[in-house]
């Protein structure tokens, strides 16, 4: 069924299935955006527009998804972004997602400009986004303003430059005006640096023109991350925030809504300067910080006090009644009797007789809170008091169960018959006298547990149902599953930047919560269990073969994808990873039984993964050759397949060399594969025939030596 055929209520169920499974599974995230755009257009409906803009923006501000897939949805959003943006009068819930979406994107279109300069129909979609998010920033609604100044905060983040310090802060993306080249053909760093700092300005003159107080609460809580990131903007933010003052935009009569405003103000100033302070304690203007705090807070106490003094002492009370709260005690604890019947269970246990307490909705209260409640009143309960109040309700109960059984009308009693069915016919006959009618009453069954008021309220007794039998195949679906969540961790981690752990095979992996820790404990849970503790067989229905299945491979697959997803910044993983594969394989070598090795399987998956994508500059090959532990020719064959290209050929003869040089192990290994390369191809003779001159001169005599007697013998037969 097309969209076109769907109701538009239909269409919004279909997007929001769509939402779980994206949320179910990361990678699903660029099909669902590809096929979404075409139907959140300006023409579109108006729920589809909302819907569609507030998932770009979940979309593109969600840390699971990488920046790399970002970075590539971001040209196929952009012109949807821009007509959203572009539409006279457009709905205000429509405009901040598009603007929301936009913030996020902007750095990623910075640095896809800056490494692609030819795609400039990209970065002109971009600056008509930001040319009309800045024209509408002033005259929008307080909501979109807001949105407004998140997109200025992200274009002044991307157009400064960075400290090169903590970048926590920018998102796991720190674009900065200095990964522009000086000579880049389409920005200019000098005409960004400049509009970044006109944007700075107009932001801190929000606070001192604007009177509304989330806005305000807004421009504070982004300059906080300007200051942290951005240390070259912090002497300018710090003087405008000392010189912003909230009483100056309250009205003449204060009302208590100004006073509200003024109040979240103050503390949203309070929280900034003592987060800034307690980042760096040592910085000479935090006594000055700490001085405008308390100045504000003094100011503001003083304003809100009318008569500014402390509230007069009341006179004293002669009657015997304090207006004060009085302390209860057991004497002045009365529990009122039961009144006529009926009763229900509350009347029984209410101690109050306060109609607006009985007939309040403890259920509105969050449990958590009832809870806290009702153990700190029992902790500082007087026991005489509770022994009363246990004795009043223990004498209403018996109040109850000496109460004698009412007589019943046989006219007006109930027999069992729903009023509402229509079918019920009823029988005249002889009414039933009052022993008939309770008996049948008590026949019946209501269908609610009854409650029982006696036997000391004990608990009755119950029984968990069993659980399901786990099957090996449910244990190894759920360990993949656990290691799924711990590699998805391990993304949202901070690379570790403090002291490193100590190296070696002997090393505690769980000796810390970093990247690190975790990923050496995801490579031991592969590789030591190679020696069959794990092995679960499974036949087939078909053909009758045993296939194995077992966690390590799942945990191997998963680090392969984890490594490819950047195999530039993982390459110390992969490094990790090989070497606990080998030191595993020469352990299980020692033994008499016969286990499958790994290492070079793994290794060979790696090279053939990420060689097809190396360039000229990449330095992952030489790194990785050189720190693995072990060399064959089946690897270096490998890179010999890379001078089929001739833009790699320099870097394979490179990694090559290094290996001559370095790993004395391997030299001739690496000469060997060089002896090829220079047989081969042809392209790549002149840099190769450089190194076989200086370590095998003799190969490249040879080589010469046979040519000419080639030549010389083609020459014999031309001449016969």
């Amino acid at each position: 069924m097309s969209n076109g055929t769907l109701s538009l209520a239909q269409q919004i169920q279909q997007l929001n299935d769509a939402r779980r499974h994206v949320l179910g599974d990361v990678k699903l995230y660029p099909g669902v955006v590809r096929g979404l755009i075409p139907s959140i257009g300006a023409s579109a409906p108006l729920e589809l527009r909302r819907w569609g803009a507030d998932f770009l923006a979940e979309a593109f501000a969600t840390p699971v998804l990488p920046n790399g897939e970002k970075e590539t949805l971001a040209p196929y959003v952009l012109a949807t972004i821009e007509s959203l943006v572009q539409k006279p009068d457009e709905d205000h819930y429509v405009l901040r997602g598009a603007i929301q979406t936009a913030a996020s994107i902007y750095p990623l279109a910075l640095r896809w400009i800056i490494n692609n300069s030819y795609d400039t129909v990209t970065w002109e979609k971009m600056m008509a986004i930001k040319q009309r998010v800045l024209q509408i920033w002033d005259t929008a609604t307080p909501t979109v303003r807001i949105c407004c100044i998140k997109f200025a905060q992200r274009v002044v983040l991307a157009q400064t430059v960075s400290s090169m310090g903590d970048h926590r802060y920018a998102g796991g993306l720190d674009i900065s005006l200095d990964k522009i080249p000086p000579n880049h053909q389409t920005l200019d760093p000098r005409t960004l640096e400049a509009e970044a700092s006109g944007l700075l300005d107009r932001m801190l003159s929000v606070l001192q023109e604007s009177n509304d107080a989330l806005v305000v609460d807004a421009t504070l809580n982004s300059l906080s991350i300007l200051i942290r990131t951005r240390p070259e903007t912090a002497n300018r933010i710090v003087n405008a925030v000392f010189a912003f003052n909230p009483l100056n935009l309250a009205p003449s009569p204060l009302t208590p809504r100004s006073k509200v405003m003024i109040r979240s103000m103050e503390k949203t100033v309070r929280s900034l300067l003592i987060n800034l302070s307690r980042r760096d304690p040592h910085n000479p203007i935090v006594p000055k910080m700490q001085q405008h705090v308390e100045r504000n807070m003094r100011m503001i106490a003083e304003a809100f006090d009318n008569s500014g003094k402390k509230r007069p002492l009341d006179a004293p009370q002669h009657d015997g009644y304090d207006a004060k709260r009085q302390r209860i005690t057991t004497a002045q604890i009365k529990i009122p009797p039961l009144g006529p019947g009926p009763h229900s269970l509350a009347d029984l246990f209410s101690l109050v007789s306060n109609d607006g307490l009985k007939t309040f909705d403890l259920s509105l209260v969050p449990p958590a809170m009832v809870s806290k409640l009702a153990v700190t009143t029992l902790a500082r309960l007087d026991p005489q008091l509770l022994a009363k109040a246990v004795d009043g309700v223990r004498d209403r109960l018996q109040t109850v169960a000496n109460t004698p059984v009412a007589e019943l009308n046989p006219n007006t009693a109930p027999l069992g018959v729903d009023d509402d069915d229509d079918d019920y016919e009823p029988d005249f006959y002889q009414a039933e006298d009052t022993e008939q009618i309770l008996n049948k009453l008590d026949s019946e069954h209501s269908g609610l547990d009854p409650i029982h008021l006696d036997d000391n309220l004990a608990l009755r007794s119950f029984s968990l149902a069993q659980p399901q039998q786990l099957t090996p195949e449910m244990a190894l679906s759920a360990g993949a599953g656990t290691v799924e969540k711990v590699v998805d961790m391990m993304k949202s981690l901070e690379d570790s930047s403090g002291k490193k752990a100590k190296a070696g095979f002997v090393r505690l992996a769980a000796s810390s919560g970093t990247k690190d820790a975790w990923m050496t404990i995801l490579t031991r849970l592969a590789t030591r269990s190679s020696a069959g503790l794990d092995e679960v067989l499974v036949k087939g229905e078909d053909d009758g073969n045993i296939s194995s299945q077992s966690l390590s491979n799942t945990i191997r697959e998963v680090l392969y994808n984890y490594i490819m997803e950047d195999f530039r910044r993982h390459i110390d993983v992969a490094v990790s990873w090989l070497c606990e594969e080998w030191y595993n394989d020469r352990l299980l070598s020692k033994t008499n039984r016969e286990y499958p090795k790994y290492y070079e399987k793994c290794a060979l998956r790696l090279l053939d993964g990420f060689l097809p994508y190396v360039h000229q500059q990449d330095k992952v090959l030489t790194r990785f050759l050189s720190e693995i532990p072990e060399l064959n020719q089946e690897m270096l064959s490998r890179v010999k397949r890379m001078c089929r290209d001739p833009l790699v050929v320099k870097l394979a003869l490179t990694s090559l060399l290094y290996l001559v040089l370095m790993r004395p192990p391997v030299k001739e290994l690496a000469l060997d594969t060089v002896q090829d390369i220079w047989t081969e191809f042809e392209d790549a003779r002149t840099m190769a025939g450089q190194y076989l001159s200086k370590y095998r001169p003799g190969f490249l005599e040879a080589a010469a030596a046979s040519k000419t007697d080639e030549g010389s013998s083609t020459g014999t037969a031309i001449a016969a």
